[in-house]
Order: C-alpha cells, then structure tokens, then sequence
C-alpha cells in the first residue's frame, strides 16, 4: 500500500519538479522545518547555485531551529542568508491580535523581497502546503499579495505526502516534529513580551532535553499549559521528568504547571 502511494506521489514530485525548473533562479524563504526543508532541496538539485535559502533570526524564533537550518544548508552545501527580523519591533505585532501572523509576514517578505532583489533574485518560494490551506493561517494572505510563489500547494502536496518523499529522498527532516513560532503560545489578545517569548523557549527546551520529540508550552500568564504527544503522556507523568519539569519551569518563573490531558493539538489555540 505505502509503496503504491509512493509511485502516485512521484507523480506530484515531478509536477514540483516542472515548476520549480520554471524559475531561472529562487529564494526559499528557509525555517529550518520539514516543508520548506523539502523545497529547498529539490529546488537545490535543479537550480544548484541558481537556488538561495533564507532565515529570519527573532526572539520569535527556537534557536534550536536556527542552527538546525544552519547546519541543513551546510551538508548540502547551499548558500544560506541569515537576518534578523522586525517584527517584534512592531506594536501591531506585539499586541497579539488576529492579524498577527499577517504582520509578521508581511514584514518577514518584505525583508526578503529586498535581500533577493540585491542579488538578482525575482522569485521568492515559501513552504506553505495543502494542509495549510484547513487552517487559520493569515500569512497566506500576506505571502500571496507580495507575489510570494508556494510549489508545494502548486504540486499538490500535503504534509504527510512530505514528509513519505523526504523519507525516500533520505532527507534527515522527513520525520522532524512540526514546529511554530512562540508567539503562537499566547493566546491572542495577550500582548507579546520579550520577557514571556524567553520563558516559552527555556521551558519548551527543558522538555525536549527529557527526550520529548513534540511539545508546546501555551502560556497563560504564569501558567505554563503543556502539550506533548498523547502517546507521551505517562511517560511525561513519570516521576523523575514530572520533577525536573516542576523545578525547572518554576525557575523559569511560571508558578503553575499543567498538563492538557487532550495532548499535542496543532494551533489549538485557533479554536479560541
């Protein structure tokens, strides 16, 4: 069965292939995740130098994230840009209202609209894919106003249909947990602080160091709401973790921890 879908999905690979060989050169706007990893190195292997990847830098972002893009790029031997971005600088931003990822994005492209236009570059990728297109995501938005092109979505390609081909590519991403930016911790209407982005990324590290492949730390104040894989549950309840995780995130400064019982849900805090 795997392997029938395999040979269908082939089909859309060549398809991403056939637009991806339309550009004469491309920047992959590169987070260091799964989807945009994908592009990146198809895009690589037809456009070889032809091909550019891109980070932002922000306390937005997990650092473990930076320098996992870092070291993507440098086993492949792609060139890779990375710039700090502006959004928390952005009072709009900041405020954590609805539109929040639609001003993110929109600075985030206009940052790299610039960067591609200084070397030569027109077209600007971004690893949006079908599923994508099922949730609230207001970047899409911003993305397709500033001409931002998504071949994943053009391919026809879901994250499931990603991660199976980065697998048969041997890609070391086929099976990395999906990852977002804090500022998707707080619940919208909670302003944005430095001080609160800081504790998500110590507390969301404190987990995965226990050997946590996915997990989220929504904050509500100085409550700490943990998210891991319901298959991950007893072995988050077992004594030794449930310990550490107590004392390290009331070090942290989160005076309550709490466990959601419903487990890792994607953008749960969208259901709000």
């Amino acid at each position: 069965m795997k392997n029938n879908k395999l040979l269908r999905l082939k089909g859309k690979r060549e398809r991403l292939v056939s637009i991806i060989n339309g550009f004469d050169s491309l920047v992959v706007a590169f987070s260091g995740g799964v989807d945009s990893a994908f592009l990146l190195a198809i895009a690589y292997k037809i456009l070889k130098k032809n091909v550019v990847a891109i980070s932002a830098t922000s306390p937005i972002h997990p650092s473990r994230e930076t320098e996992y893009a870092k070291k993507f790029t440098q086993d492949l031997g792609i060139r890779h840009i990375l710039f700090k971005s502006r959004e928390i600088n952005h009072s709009g931003f900041m405020a954590n209202k609805k539109d929040r990822c639609y001003i993110c994005k929109k600075l985030l492209f206009e940052d790299i609209l610039k960067i591609a236009s200084d070397m030569g570059i027109k077209y600007i990728s971004h690893g949006a894919n079908l599923d994508d297109l099922d949730d609230f995501r207001p970047g899409l938005k911003a993305a397709k106003e500033m001409g931002i092109v998504a071949p994943l979505i053009d391919a026809g390609l879901s994250k499931d249909d990603i991660r199976l081909l980065s697998k048969d590519m041997n890609l070391s991403i086929w099976d990395k947990p999906a990852m977002a930016c804090f500022a998707t911790r707080i619940p919208y209407g909670t302003p944005l602080t430095q001080k609160a982005l800081s504790m998500i990324e110590l507390a969301e590290n404190t987990i995965i160091d226990l050997g946590f492949k996915t997990c989220r730390v929504r904050c509500h104040g100085e409550v700490a709401r943990i998210e891991v894989s319901i298959n991950d549950i007893e072995k988050f309840l077992n004594e030794p973790n449930r310990k550490t995780i107590i004392n390290k995130f009331k070090k942290i400064g989160f005076s309550h921890i709490a466990l959601d019982m419903e487990g890792y849900v994607r953008g749960s805090l969208n259901r709000h």
